[in-house]
């Protein structure tokens, strides 16, 4: 099978990390995550982030750098997760997707039940600030 393309948004506001929660119905509910989405056909990875990032939260960020990428086997998909640090702009924060959403200081993301996916950007920022 072959692994779904997804990229996220480590998107920061000043000392802390934007994460939000995958609501009841969509697939890994009740999970947080670095929010993003699926890559569409022939889509390049960073105007598939802006473009997730409007769509599902009506947030604008600037992209700042690639952070890294990974791919991630649950136990009925694949996917391999681009990740990009990115810096909060603006935002309505309509949620389609996700049920809650939160600012936190990265040493406070052990505190979230994270997707198994965003666990290693968790770490890389936990090894980043140690």
């Amino acid at each position: 099978m072959k692994p779904i393309k997804v990229v996220c948004g480590i998107i920061w506001k000043e000392d802390k990390v934007f994460i939000a929660r995958r609501k009841p119905g969509k697939s890994l509910a009740g999970f947080w995550e670095f929010p993003g989405g699926k890559l569409e056909e022939g889509e390049e990875p960073e105007p598939a982030l802006v473009r997730e990032l409007e769509e599902e939260l009506g947030m604008e960020v600037k992209i700042s750098g690639f952070f890294g990428s990974k791919m991630h086997h649950y136990e009925s998909f694949s996917i391999e997760l681009i990740a990009y640090a990115c810096v909060f702009v603006a935002a309505s924060h309509r949620l389609t997707d996700h049920d809650e959403t939160a600012y936190v200081k990265p040493t406070e993301l052990v505190n979230y039940k994270m997707a198994q996916a965003d666990v290693f950007i968790v770490d890389a920022i936990r090894d980043s600030i140690n």
